[in-house]
């Protein structure tokens, strides 16, 4: 969870289920402290259950109350109540909304001033027009290029370089990380439901975590979480052109090169590479040690220390003999 955005609540359930306009014949006075994911809820916590993809999670959660539909309700735990909905995903952006008003829009951010008016002059080694935001911790022997921006609530570790032009904002950056030019990291991600009026925003209030000895290629955007965190595991390099969609999570040691895009809710592996110009849809689990080849279309989970390519990608020695 995102700890730079405030937590509005707690509010009482009948204050949620009179925001989704709802009917719940319950004596339960419960106040909801926060909403989260399946995985980290806690009790009194909401948490939602939209895919039968997650029912494993739904089954162990700890949220006392879930948001959900009636197909879907009885695979949740005794302990957790729910809350039927037309639609999940949209019911649960209101909830979101409602703890965290202020991760539904990304405006530049105001508080940035000269570097050389901060307490990091002196400190830092630094370009021309650098701007820094407010809550910003940056560690020893780091460097910053021209016209790159610090936004508010980045926390940077130690032997860090970051290149020209970047923007980089609700972020956690580990220790010997090089971000080169022109990335954009930690603005919200592509989240929002289409309507024929007006599509309605999506809060995000995960963060961007960079564990140590990272580095992320020029031009290279990677969107903080919706509901959890995008993480990009330690000793992990990405090549330049590459986007990273909310809450995505790539495990330690992986290796991707140039113009992959890789879809929210995705899990990496660890070992993995991945050829140029291809794409991972959503919510998909990459194994292990997995090696795919460039400009293949991965568009369902892939088990631990396979080689695919091909669209849609598969096994690399079926792949051959299909294409001879």
């Amino acid at each position: 969870m995102n700890p730079f955005f405030n937590n509005h609540g707690p509010f009482s359930i009948f204050e949620i289920i009179k925001s989704l306009k709802i009917n719940l014949q319950s004596t339960h006075k419960d106040e909801v402290k926060d909403i989260n994911d399946l995985l980290n809820a806690n009790v009194n916590d909401i948490t939602f259950f939209h895919s039968k993809k997650y029912k494993d999670l739904a089954n162990k959660t700890k949220a006392s109350y879930c948001i959900t539909t009636s197909a879907l309700k009885n695979d949740l735990p005794r302990n957790c109540v729910p809350l039927i909905v037309d639609n999940v995903l949209v019911s649960t952006s209101i909830v979101t909304e409602k703890f965290y008003p202020d991760a539904v829009n990304d405006n530049f951010d105001y508080t940035g001033q000269d570097i050389d008016k901060t307490k990091f002059k002196g400190k830092v080694k630094y370009g021309k027009n650098v701007l820094i935001g407010e809550n910003v911790s940056i560690g020893s022997n780091c460097l910053i290029g021209h016209n790159t921006i610090i936004e508010k609530n980045v926390i940077i570790g130690n032997n860090c370089s970051i290149g020209s032009n970047s923007i980089i904002r609700n972020t956690l950056v580990g220790n010997n990380i090089k971000i080169l030019d022109n990335c954009v990291i930690g603005k919200h991600g592509f989240g929002f439901f289409p309507n024929n009026t007006k599509n309605i925003r999506y809060p995000h209030i995960g963060i961007v975590q960079i564990n140590d000895n990272c580095e992320i290629g020029c031009g290279a955007t990677i969107d903080r979480g919706s509901m959890s965190n995008t993480i990009i595991g330690k000793n992990t390099f990405l090549d330049n052109q590459i986007h990273v969609a909310h809450n995505v999570k790539i495990g330690e040691n992986t290796i991707i090169a140039g113009q992959v895009g890789i879809a929210g809710s995705s899990v990496l592996g660890k070992n993995v590479k991945i050829g140029g110009q291809t794409g991972i849809s959503g919510h998909l689990k990459i194994g292990d040690n997995v090696e795919i080849a460039g400009g293949s279309g991965v568009i369902k989970d892939i088990p631990d220390n396979s080689k695919v390519m091909g669209y849609p990608a598969k096994n690399i020695r079926q792949f051959l003999r299909d294409n001879k």
